[in-house]
């Protein structure tokens, strides 16, 4: 249960009360009113803004109409207070039962508790990675990778019918470099010496085994052919090699896709023609110029006819071409094909996960994709920033067997999967990310993976140890859940219940925002909450998880544990990581 909903659910009906009442004119816009916390735990649990939105169209003063309102919700079984402050916020106190009333629910549902139908089954097309298969990914696209994959379970959970995509961008150019490539390690494998890699080839060490693959399959038959006879075929082997790489890496980090698309096969399919066909039977587009550059003309500028697209007529800066002058496609015109193949597959509401490099890119695309699918269909791009991968607060060296970078894998085989998974997630997707490879590693509370699944492991070891002490004990989520939890009033006690509550709203909220990294901040405050109480029970024994002699708290308290252990693991979920009952 959403309870800043449910409140806001009981707000409404007194508003709708005082209506019928004739206290407040008919026709109020209600879409305005907001429940959230309270900046100020002393001022109560939640705070609504009813009186302030409404105070104007009511022709009333919102402390007036504050007040009536919090004259009737003290009325309401779940209220035990209201009060009006400041210039109308009503601030509302929840009584202890609603709160301890949590714990049961949460042991209930299990790591289900926070799943909503906020999305309706809406159909959702999150693509992420969709690194050019020339290599291995590096440390740059594992952020992208988590944050497309955390974002897909976060939209799940919250209610999307989600389908986890990968775009090959096997059509360009760096393709026909990457089968060069690996023909150049290909006659290596064959015996020459092909001494230097020469420039504008792929250098890494991981084509070595392309090379050798290929030299298995086909012998020599491509050795001493022209470039023509084996460009082709080799494009499509190498493509495949690499592809088998990436996916390779992309298991090792946990991610999966549900589909991968071929920019290749699109295009080769007429998908293009089909775009230009589509857009000029309404004008859309048009043989232009484009003006130069700004500043410094280069050498070489020269004003030729190109055919553009009115991009400017979607909040674009200026228009863009969809073929260069030679008459070759612009990476622009497959992309409009591609998310036309999107739409066309029912996907109205589309999620792109790009480098911060790709920001220039997204007003045009949007442009784009509001032209194809005739404001019908939308596109949000989510930016990821660099990663500064850092070694105890210096630049890491590491194996580089891509020639140029630290892969993803080298980081992934270093420090383990979730510590990279968790780290992904622990700034905005458009703030730059300090990875530093010591620190994840360390047993800190400084060290937000260990921080959380620290957390989780010490509640494992509580249930362990009663079951030690009170043998006859039932501790099971299903006996748990009949817990006397009731007595449960200590400050820290209901800090703890108070965060488990919010999980659902958080859920809510950062899938709506599309950031999954609200997932890594809430979190990291409930093991706070947790570890904060914990603390306390090494300083006052009467504050201990297990009570020696008094079965009756010492339950109440496991229940508790045991409900946070279970909302770490669903928020854990989300983020791809999976809890651990023992740390060592």
């Amino acid at each position: 249960m959403n309870y800043f909903k449910y409140i806001k659910d009981i707000l409404l009906v007194e508003v709708e009360a005082l209506i019928v009442d004739g206290k407040f004119p008919v026709g109020l816009d209600l879409s305005r009113i907001g429940v959230e916390p309270t900046k100020d735990p002393a001022h109560g649990d939640l705070a609504s803004n009813a009186a302030m939105v409404l105070a104007k169209p009511a022709k009333t003063n919102p402390r007036e109409l504050g007040q009536l309102l919090a004259d009737r919700l003290t009325q309401c079984v779940d209220i035990a207070g209201a009060d009006v402050a400041g210039p109308g916020f009503i601030n509302l106190r929840l009584v202890p039962e609603f709160w301890t009333n949590q714990i049961p629910a949460v042991l209930k549902a299990g790591t289900a508790y926070g799943d909503c139908d906020l999305g309706s089954n809406e159909a959702v097309n999150v693509e992420y990675v969709s690194a050019n298969p020339t290599g291995p990914m590096h440390i740059g696209h594992a952020r992208g990778a988590v944050i497309g994959d955390a974002l897909a379970s976060l939209l799940n959970k919250a209610g999307y019918n989600v389908t986890r995509e990968y775009y090959i961008n096997d059509a360009g150019a760096q393709v026909d470099v990457l089968a060069r490539s690996t023909h150049l390690r290909y006659r290596e494998a064959l015996g020459e010496d092909i001494g230097a890699i020469p420039d504008g080839l792929y250098p890494g060490d991981y084509l070595k085994q392309a090379g050798q693959e290929l030299a298995q399959r086909d012998g020599d038959k491509w050795r001493d052919a022209a470039e023509e006879e084996w460009l082709a075929a080799l494009r499509v082997f190498a493509i495949d090699a690499m592809m088998a790489l990436i996916r390779d890496d992309l298991a090792a980090l946990g991610v999966k896709h549900d589909v991968f698309t071929s920019e290749r096969t699109l295009v080769g399919t007429g998908a293009n023609d089909e775009v230009v066909e589509e857009l000029q039977s309404r004008d859309l587009v048009y043989m232009g110029v484009l003006d130069p550059p700004k500043g410094k003309l280069p050498e070489d500028w020269e004003e030729r006819p190109q055919l553009l697209f009115r991009s400017a007529n979607f909040g674009d800066d200026v228009d863009r071409p969809l073929k260069k002058a030679e008459g070759d496609w612009t990476y622009f015109a497959s992309d409009i094909g591609y998310h036309r193949d999107k739409y066309r597959r029912g996907f109205a509401s589309m999620i792109d996960v790009w480098g911060a490099d790709h920001k220039g890119y997204v007003k045009r695309m949007q442009s784009a994709v509001n032209a194809i699918t005739e404001d019908k269909g939308s596109l949000d791009v989510r930016l990821c920033n660099l990663v500064n991968l850092l070694e105890d607060g210096k630049p890491a060296k590491m194996s580089k067997r891509a020639g140029s970078f630290v892969t993803l894998r080298d980081v992934v085989d270093e420090v383990g999967k979730a510590a990279v998974r968790f780290m992904m997630l622990t700034r905005s997707s458009d703030a730059s990310l300090d990875f530093d490879l010591k620190k994840v590693t360390e047993q800190s509370k400084d060290n937000p993976v260990f921080y959380v699944q620290y957390a989780h492991a010490r509640i494992c070891s509580v249930i362990r140890n009663t079951a030690d002490a009170f043998p006859d004990l039932l501790l099971d989520d299903s006996s748990l859940s009949s817990a006397d939890v009731a007595q449960l009033q200590d400050p820290g006690e209901l800090a703890m219940i108070k965060e488990l509550a919010s999980w659902p709203q958080i859920v809510e909220s950062a899938a709506l925002a599309h950031e999954p990294h609200r997932v890594a901040f809430y979190l990291s405050d409930l093991a706070a909450s947790f570890h904060a109480f914990w603390n306390r029970g090494n300083a006052d024994e009467s504050l201990r998880f297990i009570v020696p002699g008094d079965s009756t708290t010492t339950v109440a308290r496991v229940a508790l544990a045991r409900a946070v252990a279970v909302v770490i693991a669903s928020g854990l979920a989300v983020m791809g990581v999976e809890p651990v009952e023992e740390m060592r």
